[in-house]
């Protein structure tokens, strides 16, 4: 009988011991893996989503609450940017997609963010799957008519919505009220793994047109002005000819409406790969957002770069709080293989008395010691391997519902390839002692007991 199956043997004796030590290792590994798989994926997931973009032009201010706004939806924008800085990215000779997107509201029910955008949004490639740029794929129709609305999957199956669902905005603020108007779904995105998932998109042309979602003549005269460092006058007399004959019904305006008017929250750009300048599509990006940064009341980001620092700054103490905590396992999973298997030793001494009188040399006794806590400690983490993957699977609805990230249970991180071996270096090192108690029992005093 090899000494394996003798020490598994052992284990099945001691059934209640055996199990309480495998179930404290598992929870312990359970915690780590747990921990490493939903630190890796967020980490992937911050740095990849919003990487089908090259810049995100937007109001001055914090540059992670404009990513975190636009890309992730778990903030409330900045501000706003007069529609005329949107038309200026636009046009500009290095940009070869300008998407411009409202942001603020939320559906009625379900309470999913709004988004208010163009059809070109669904064009770009904007969402990623394992680091590469993929095109949106939906059932039925892009946004058209101002009142069409686009859902993300998590939308359609949390509320139940589908192709000729109806829905409306409530309005966030102090004032939170539910608008009139009703969106009508024309389309709805397949599953994509990214906050796009949790997303309802409505017509751009719709969100503005909304109560309180546009300005005032003098507000809109006033912002402008402030925003672009110029006078009340030079804007007004810019748009003599458009607010001439202007009529306002109730909180609308009827009529050719002006981008005087109109504001939205940020643009998605990207950049031109060729183009007469001669430079390359990054250098390109650089250039761009080096220019539109300096101005006082705008700003242009590159999404991916300001999540790295993020994640950086972030997720690099929770790594570093991570380690202590392994460490802190590490330690208490070899006191209690330890004392397990220690506090065993002195039941046993008749059973090793017996095994030595048979003719079992004293290696093989300290061979059977140290196989019962490898044993230990590695049954103990396949079972908190287990445990932790289905924690993740527990916790993926909820991160799902969340954040609008969808979290695969069964990714992998490559840490976890050293949980066993650390564990069967552990289980050895805590088996030593009680190995050495075994080997040194002598036969005539323990046939005694």
């Amino acid at each position: 009988m090899s000494i394996f199956r003798i020490a598994l043997k052992s284990l099945r004796q001691r059934a209640l011991a055996s199990s309480l030590t495998m179930l404290s290792i598992a929870l312990g590994v359970a915690l780590l893996v747990a921990t490493f798989v939903l630190l890796g994926l967020f980490e992937r997931l911050f740095r990849q989503t919003g990487s089908g973009y090259d810049l995100i032009a937007g109001p001055r201010g914090s540059e992670v609450q404009l990513v975190t706004s636009i890309v992730y939806r778990i903030e409330k924008p900045i501000d706003a940017i007069p529609y005329r800085f949107y038309t200026q990215v636009r046009d500009d000779p290095r940009v070869e997609h300008a998407i411009p997107l409202a942001v603020g509201d939320n559906t009625n029910v379900g309470n999913f963010p709004i988004v208010g955008t163009t059809a070109r949004y669904f064009v770009v490639p904007a969402t990623r799957r394992g680091g590469e740029a993929v095109p949106f794929q939906l059932r039925g129709e892009v946004l058209s008519g101002p009142w069409d609305a686009v859902i993300g999957a998590e939308v359609a199956r949390t509320n139940g919505w589908t192709i000729g669902s109806q829905f409306q905005l409530l309005h966030s603020g102090a004032d939170a009220h539910v608008h009139d108007e009703k969106f009508t779904v024309v389309g709805v995105l397949e599953p994509t793994g990214t906050p796009n998932d949790r997303t309802a998109f409505i017509s751009l042309a719709g969100f503005l047109a909304l109560d309180e979602h546009g300005l005032s003549i003098e507000e809109a005269i006033e912002k402008e002005a402030r925003f672009f460092g110029e006078t009340n006058e030079a804007v007004q007399q810019r748009y003599a000819g458009q607010l001439e004959g202007l009529e306002k019904h109730g909180n609308h305006y009827h009529g050719d409406v002006p981008d005087l008017l109109y504001q939205v929250s940020a643009a998605l750009l990207t950049t031109k790969s060729k183009g007469a300048d001669d430079l390359s599509g990054q250098m390109r990006s650089f250039d761009l957002r080096n220019n539109l940064n300096q101005m006082p009341t705008a700003m242009a980001v590159n999404p991916v770069s300001i999540m790295t620092k993020f994640t950086d700054r972030v997720i690099g103490p929770l790594e570093q709080g991570l380690s202590l905590i392994a460490a802190i396992v590490i330690v208490v999973t070899a006191i209690g293989v330890f004392v397990s298997i220690y506090n065993s030793m002195a039941d046993r001494r008749r059973e090793i008395g017996i095994m030595r009188a048979l003719g079992a040399r004293r290696g093989t006794v300290l061979g059977i010691i140290l196989a019962e806590a490898a044993l230990l400690c590695v049954l103990g983490g396949v079972l908190g391997l287990v445990l932790g993957h289905l924690g993740v699977f527990a916790l993926s609805p909820l991160v799902s519902r969340e954040t609008g990230i969808t979290i695969n249970p069964l990714a992998f991180e490559t840490a976890e390839l050293y949980v066993f071996p650390v564990l069967l270096v552990l289980g050895l090192i805590a088996g030593v002692l009680p190995g050495l108690t075994a080997y040194r029992t002598d036969v005539a005093s323990a046939l005694d007991q």
